[in-house]
């Protein structure tokens, strides 16, 4: 019980970095950094008990392919254009440091139920989450949209942060929508997941971000279209009359991607036009600099191809990539995805037919991969560890958790019982020489 509280402290404080900050004093340390070193130190405390089951992970490879890139870029930053070197290395270190709580919970040791309920303290963080947005959102009111008026929950203390709020709450949302949808004699569940679906999809209006709006959107109709046709073409017909119950703001957020200029001819509202002036400098970049211009280095350079925007983010970790770290850069990026997306579908695959609980926490997390990669197209939150740092959990809690599903059915059709197993007797399962080497940690002692 305690390594399950202790592996919930991360969950819970990554999210909310901004309410609970504090200050080490030591250059390039945090509390974040802190809280995982007390969690990695417990579990090689742990033994084999800790060990993953598979020793190597879907998406390692892919991993460290980023964190190479990530490095190179560092360096040719340092070569080209020098700064400050704790500032960069400390740059670095964030943008590696998140990923990592993936091989932390792939290696939980937890059984079905501990990780059933990491999964669930995640989700539940999330709605809290939410429910700050949904908050703010209230406090600010729903009349007329103002830029000013944005509300960001714990990522941010102005509407600077809203965008990556909406990220976060359209990635985390799919999870509720699939437990809501496939969760058939679990009732108090099913309605737990309902309000939960209603808390972040209010929190996604609060935040005004377009493009969170649309990946729920996508998220939502993918899982209908995966539950029934027939359910999604009705609740499609009923979404059209729906708009118009929405807050005037939302529709007005929406409206404004395009606007009529001084002539009556249609054109992109300046939010949504800047990206694109951005992007176009962001490609240029890249063809004065073939290798990238170097870690950290795309606001120091995008001036010199957009003058009016110098200084400014890529909103869009494709192109980020692409001016830093060149080809290479984009092409981790892209395959990291598709492996994410790879995991998501063999969880999918090797649950058992019968498990909706499994199934829907399966489906649910395909979903979460293909948001976050949307979320990524018009904004550049995948390095930011509060928005990131508990999708980089949940891949390695729902690896942990579908491995033990498999080796659960493997055990069940072997023995034509059904029986909840044990990490440590899932292990003795899958290897029987490991039961025999040690048949009191791996299996029945013998007598």
């Amino acid at each position: 019980m305690w390594m399950r509280l202790l592996l919930a402290m991360p969950l819970l404080y990554m999210p909310n970095m901004l309410h609970l900050s504090v200050e080490t004093g030591i250059p390039g340390l945090n509390l974040a950094n802190i809280i995982f070193l007390v969690v990695v130190i417990a579990l090689l405390a742990g033994g084999k008990r800790c060990q993953p089951l598979q020793p190597t992970g879907p998406i390692t490879y892919a991993l460290v392919l980023l964190f190479v890139t990530l490095i190179v870029g560092f360096v040719i930053a340092q070569a080209t254009m020098p700064l400050g070197f704790m500032e960069d290395f400390t740059y670095l270190k964030n943008l590696i440091f998140y990923p990592l709580l993936y091989f932390v919970y792939r290696r939980c040791g937890q059984d079905v139920k501990g990780t059933r309920q990491l999964i669930i303290f995640l989700m539940v963080v999330a709605a809290v989450a939410g429910l700050e947005a949904v908050r703010e959102g209230l406090d600010y009111g729903f009349g007329n949209y103002n830029e000013s008026r944005r509300a960001s929950g714990p990522f941010g203390v102005d509407y600077s942060t809203a965008n990556r709020a909406g990220v976060f709450y359209a990635m985390f949302l799919p999870m509720f929508i699939a437990m809501a949808l496939f969760f058939r004699k679990q009732k108090f569940w099913r309605m737990a997941a309902i309000g939960g679906c209603a808390i972040m999809a209010v929190a996604i209006m609060a935040t005004y971000s377009r493009q969170s709006y649309l990946i729920a959107l996508v998220g939502l109709a993918l899982l209908l279209l995966r539950r029934n046709l027939v359910l999604a073409a009705l609740i499609g017909l009923l979404m059209v009359p729906a708009i118009s119950l929405l807050p005037e703001s939302v529709t007005q957020r929406v409206a404004e991607t395009e606007q009529q200029d001084a002539v009556g001819e249609e054109q992109l509202d300046v939010s949504t036009a800047s990206r694109f002036e951005i992007w176009g400098g962001a490609i240029q970049m890249w063809k004065e600099h073939p290798a990238g211009v170097g870690l950290n280095r795309f606001k120091q350079y995008i001036g010199n191809y957009v003058p009016r925007y110098a200084g400014y983010d890529a909103h869009s970790i494709y192109f980020l990539m692409l001016g830093e770290c060149g080809p290479l850069g984009v092409f981790a990026l892209f395959y990291l995805l598709w492996r994410l997306l790879r995991m998501g579908m063999g969880f999918v695959r090797s649950v058992p037919a019968s498990d909706t609980e499994a199934k829907a926490l399966s489906l649910g997390f395909v979903l979460v991969v293909i948001s976050t990669a949307l979320g990524n197209v018009y904004g550049s939150p995948f390095f930011e560890g509060s928005v990131m740092a508990n999708f980089w959990a949940l891949c390695g809690l729902m690896e942990h958790y579908t491995g033990l599903k498999r080796l659960g059915a493997t055990a069940t059709n072997q023995t034509g019982t059904t029986k909840h197993l044990s990490t440590a007797e899932a292990i003795g399962q899958r290897f029987p020489l490991a039961a025999k080497i040690a048949p009191g940690r791996y299996g029945p002692r013998e007598t």
